[in-house]
């Protein structure tokens, strides 16, 4: 078991390491569109539509290390006037409620992702990018949200007994 939260630790610090590196490449991708406007006055054509594929990746593949890092906005005004355990029981069932939607979500994206690779959809932009490679980053993102959100449970319930 040990084995398996260390190898989701690994994936979601990965994930977490991928996502700042895509979002360093935003911000050049930015920069190097305002440098050539202001100095050449021309424009790389795709600054926008790639910068929000970064940024969407960088969204989703950071999710996961986000969780694992207790970093996700936390409402807990009923659960701090708690005990511990029931503060551990409603963690893992909003745990598994959790699973069961990102489970939903997951399956929605990679249909989501299939379509566009099989309708061969691709960008109205210049690039005329295939849609499904932009995407294919949602599913990943979400798997590994999944994994994090399961040792999660899996913790919460080992504390339990």
């Amino acid at each position: 078991m040990k084995t398996f939260y260390n190898t989701v630790n690994k994936l979601s610090l990965w994930g977490a390491y991928l996502s700042s590196l895509l979002l360093v490449s935003l911000v050049l991708l930015i920069l190097t569109e305002i440098f050539i406007r202001y100095f050449f006055d021309m424009s790389t054509m795709i600054a926008d539509e790639y910068s929000g594929y970064l940024y969407l990746a960088s969204i989703f593949l950071g999710l996961a290390y986000t969780f694992k890092e207790d970093a996700h906005i936390r409402i807990n005004i009923i659960t701090s006037k708690m005990s511990k355990k029931a503060n551990r029981f409603i963690d893992v069932f909003a745990g598994l409620i959790t699973i069961v939607v990102l489970t939903f979500a997951f399956y929605r994206t990679i249909l989501f992702t299939y379509d566009s690779y099989e309708m061969e959809m691709v960008s109205e932009s210049v690039s005329e990018t295939p849609l499904y490679l932009t995407q294919l980053v949602m599913p990943l993102g979400i798997a590994l949200f999944i994994l994090t959100v399961l040792v999660f449970v899996l913790k919460g319930i080992k504390n339990d007994i």
